[in-house]
């Protein structure tokens, strides 16, 4: 098991719960597409909605980033399967909630808010 990065504050959380698919998906998704010198591929193109006008059009575009950033777990076998789905939460945030399954069968749910201001 590893530390868990905290969806909220980035930070590490000291219980030891992930299973590694969690940090994961955390990394992909909030690591800007192209910015890690080590894997130009990592990331997404999540940071291109900030500054977007709060429409059914971003959550759209929200989810197909994140499939998109998420599609190396399945190819590598890191996970079986992946679905996101986007929700306009409140003026200037979205919520994507990212149902996974990993190799062994573990269902695993996580919930990120992303920051379109």
């Amino acid at each position: 098991m590893d530390a868990l990065l905290d969806p909220y504050t980035g930070d590490y959380v000291a219980d030891q719960s992930a299973t590694g698919l969690e940090n994961e998906t955390y990394i992909r998704l909030m690591t800007p597409l192209g910015s890690y010198w080590g894997d130009p591929a990592l990331g997404s193109r999540l940071h291109e909605l900030r500054r977007q006008k709060h429409l059914t059009r971003v959550e759209v575009l929200a989810r197909q980033y994140a499939e998109q950033a998420l599609q190396p777990m399945l190819s590598a076998g890191r996970a079986r399967s992946v679905a996101v789905s986007a929700a306009l939460l409140r003026p200037g945030w979205l919520k994507l909630h990212v149902a996974a399954v990993d190799p062994g069968g573990r269902p695993v749910n996580l919930d990120y808010e992303v920051s379109l201001a």
